[in-house]
């Protein structure tokens, strides 16, 4: 088992963690609004994201919070996405970059959650981009 080293091992890890998120009892609901037709250009931008962060290659733009605050997401979620996802990586990789993935996705967790819950807190202020 190896680290991830590009582009090729973050979409294997992308396939592998988002069927379980689509069979998950907590998560799939919270991703039933896209078709079945649109999954690979979702993953698609997905990988992009992923592959900005960990690698540093300007592949992504836009602001992944937006589409998150309007799914009506709670820790629960967050702590199911946590899980499976360190599941997901572990299970496929290992090594520096790996546990880079893992940091950054704690690191995103607990933004966007804080997020949220601002937003809750104050519904009459519009998120930034």
């Amino acid at each position: 088992m190896g680290d991830l080293t590009g582009r090729a091992d973050i979409d294997r890890l992308l396939e592998a963690f988002y069927a379980q998120v689509r069979r998950d009892p907590l998560l799939a609901p919270a991703f039933a609004h896209i078709s079945e037709e649109a999954w690979p250009a979702h993953l698609q931008r997905i990988g992009d994201f992923w592959e900005t962060v960990l690698f540093a290659r300007p592949k992504y733009r836009g602001s992944p919070f937006l589409p998150h605050l309007r799914l009506g997401l709670t820790a629960a979620h967050f702590e199911r996405w946590l899980a499976l996802f360190e599941e997901t990586l572990r299970a496929h990789f290992q090594g520096p970059k790996a546990e880079e993935a893992l940091t950054r996705a704690r690191q995103m967790a607990t933004l966007f959650l804080s997020k949220i819950a601002y937003y809750q807190a104050h519904p009459e202020e519009k998120p930034l981009l």
